[in-house]
């Protein structure tokens, strides 16, 4: 396999030794709680990755930068809590926490990539996204669901202008805290050059016309419309050359325009359990995955929840290469962006 040439399918992974990982861990338990400065705890994790062994950070750097590497990678065998408190049944945030590690390694992974982004209709506007499941959340179609499988999608951000793929997140990066007691939930991938491959020409013709609306956030429902249904305007699912394509799937909807686009949404979804274009883990403690939002689409399988504190507890980041092209929409001296 050549220097950038991306396998056919399967998950790229990166295991650190356990030097590496007690290195950076021993440098990590001084982190101060990143939510009061979170320019400095970029700094600080910048500045502690910056250590990786270069085989190690190159290829984390190069999986953000290069358009033909994977769009997923799990790295392994990363610092831990040396003490992680009982996961919050209310979604989180943890309150009185005292170390920061896993909060270390996701902005310090994050750093790699680009730079976080806080939507304030997202997690009220954080930076660190704790996903946790929730009671009243269990049957929905979000990051507090359990009781269903959460459909492919990549995470959409609402845009005045109809498009919903503009100001979007262009990776994510999920950090494992804790895992869901009975380990059933999986995280799916799935690339869209090689959901291509499984397609017909027909289906792929009707993805990259645009007869589809894809339905806004719930956050942003709620804030903003007062609950109602906002869709974007008509556009395609797929754009870009057969090489390098974009996805654009919400995960609150999508509403096809016709009878056809209906059809090859349906064969979409389909293509995308494909053996020949998922990839499949289950995140333990000490692992963390990077996503590309714009190469494909993520799910997960429904798993079991009790809200006793032993719950399934990620830490997620959105990430953007830049956050100039999106500055008209950025609180004034905040990372924050209105969404």
């Amino acid at each position: 396999m050549t220097e950038h040439q991306r396998p056919a399918n399967g998950l790229t992974e990166l295991v650190l030794t356990d030097d590496v990982r007690d290195e950076l861990l021993d440098r990590l338990l001084s982190l101060p709680d990143p939510v009061s400065d979170v320019d400095d705890a970029m700094a600080r994790t910048h500045q502690i990755f910056a250590t990786l062994p270069l085989p190690t950070l190159r290829a984390i750097l190069d999986f953000g930068r290069h358009i033909d590497t994977p769009g997923v990678m799990l790295v392994s065998n990363l610092p831990t809590e040396p003490e992680l408190p009982p996961t919050p049944s209310d979604g989180g945030p943890c309150v009185g926490k005292s170390r920061f590690v896993a909060e270390g390694v996701l902005l310090g992974l994050s750093g790699l990539l680009g730079e976080p982004v806080a939507f304030v209709t997202e997690k009220e506007g954080r930076v660190v996204h704790d996903i946790i499941p929730t009671a009243p959340g269990a049957a929905t179609q979000t990051s507090q669901g359990s009781k269903v499988f959460l459909n492919f999608h990549n995470d959409i951000v609402h845009d005045p202008s109809g498009r919903y793929d503009i100001s979007n997140p262009d990776f994510l990066v999920l950090n494992c805290l804790r895992a869901d007691p009975v380990n059933e939930a999986e995280t799916w991938y799935s690339d869209a050059r090689d959901v291509l491959s499984v397609l017909n020409p027909g289906t792929v013709k009707v993805l990259r016309s645009p007869l589809f609306r894809l339905s806004a956030p719930g956050g942003y429902v709620r804030m903003f419309a007062g609950g109602k249904e906002v869709y974007s305007k008509p556009v395609a699912i797929l754009s870009g050359p057969d090489h390098a394509p974009e996805i654009s799937v919400a995960a609150n909807g999508v509403r096809c325009l016709t009878p056809e686009a209906t059809d090859a949404f349906d064969q979409l979804q389909a293509a995308c359990r494909a053996p020949e274009a998922a990839s499949v883990v289950q995140l333990a403690p000490g692992q963390a995955l990077l996503v590309n939002n714009r190469k494909g689409l993520h799910a997960r399988t429904q798993f079991s929840a009790r809200y006793d504190g032993q719950d399934r507890w990620l830490q997620r980041t959105y990430i953007r290469r830049s956050l100039w092209n999106i500055r008209g929409r950025a609180e004034n001296g905040s990372r924050r962006v209105h969404a």
